[in-house]
């Protein structure tokens, strides 16, 4: 995770920001630290990196990498505002233990990157791009099943489909997901893989409610999203609701400001 010490939105590269409108750096930290607070009580190990002054964004980590096996695929951004995020993230894997892999092809991390039982499923669209799904293939010896994204509010993979079981074999991975974020070969393949997803409302997406992390019991979602709530705890999961309404408004929730970390 990334501290948002330098947090606003003086830039527009998403649907979410509007550098018109004022934002609180002070209450994106305290946001923020309430996520942070969750995972540390719900017993998870986070790490942190240094923010960096100029890179508002750096917040959300997920978009810094993707790691698995040890490895981390670095990130190579789709705009000129975040392009020195890739470096930054890329020296704190290699300081921390991980053979870094740069990238060749545009990625965006996590933010189009999600593993599901033993298969990358992996967005395109507006940000990742299919290059980058066969680079990821072949560096992690791992089945990647391309997605892509039609809506731009859903502009990268994990504010339109969340992993609820991220420890389990193929056969009992299960997601949730917005249906009309995806064209229509997509959204045949997610049926096809998983018959018993949990079908999100654009209301509850639309708070980002699918930008979440999953243990396989315990979800951190959106506060806002009751829908997607109500629908987590039919299924028997354990959803923990957090405020990062600030945050939203550069266009990142949950899982946007969090970066797994795969040994």
């Amino acid at each position: 995770m990334c501290r948002p010490e330098h947090f606003t939105v003086s830039y527009r590269i998403n649907p979410w920001m509007h550098p018109a409108a004022p934002t609180d750096t002070a209450l994106a930290v305290r946001q923020w630290q309430s996520l942070y607070d969750t995972f540390v009580g719900l017993g998870h190990d986070v790490h942190l990196i240094d923010p960096a002054p100029g890179l508002p964004d750096m917040v959300y980590a997920a978009n810094g990498g993707f790691t698995l096996d040890g490895v981390a695929y670095g990130a190579r951004f789709a705009h000129e505002q975040r392009a020195a995020e890739g470096p930054a993230y890329m020296r704190w894997f290699a300081e921390h233990g991980f053979r870094v892999a740069q990238p060749e092809y545009v990625n965006e991390g996590e933010g189009d990157f999600m593993l599901v039982g033993d298969t990358i499923l992996a967005g395109r669209g507006f940000r990742s791009t299919s290059g980058s799904h066969a680079e990821a293939s072949a560096l992690f010896g791992r089945e990647v099943l391309s997605l892509t994204l039609v809506d731009p509010r859903f502009y990268h993979l994990d504010t339109a489909l969340a992993v609820l079981d991220p420890l389990t074999g193929d056969a009992d991975a299960n997601v949730a997901y917005l249906p009309h974020a995806f064209d229509e070969a997509s959204r045949r393949l997610l049926a096809e893989r998983y018959p018993n997803a949990v079908i999100v409302s654009d209301t509850d997406a639309a708070v980002l409610g699918l930008n979440s992390i999953s243990d396989g019991r315990n979800v951190v979602i959106s506060s806002r999203a009751r829908g997607f709530e109500a629908q987590l705890a039919e299924r028997g999961y354990n959803p923990i609701g957090v405020d990062l309404s600030e945050l939203l408004l550069g266009g990142g929730g949950v899982k946007c400001c969090t970066l797994e970390l795969r040994r």
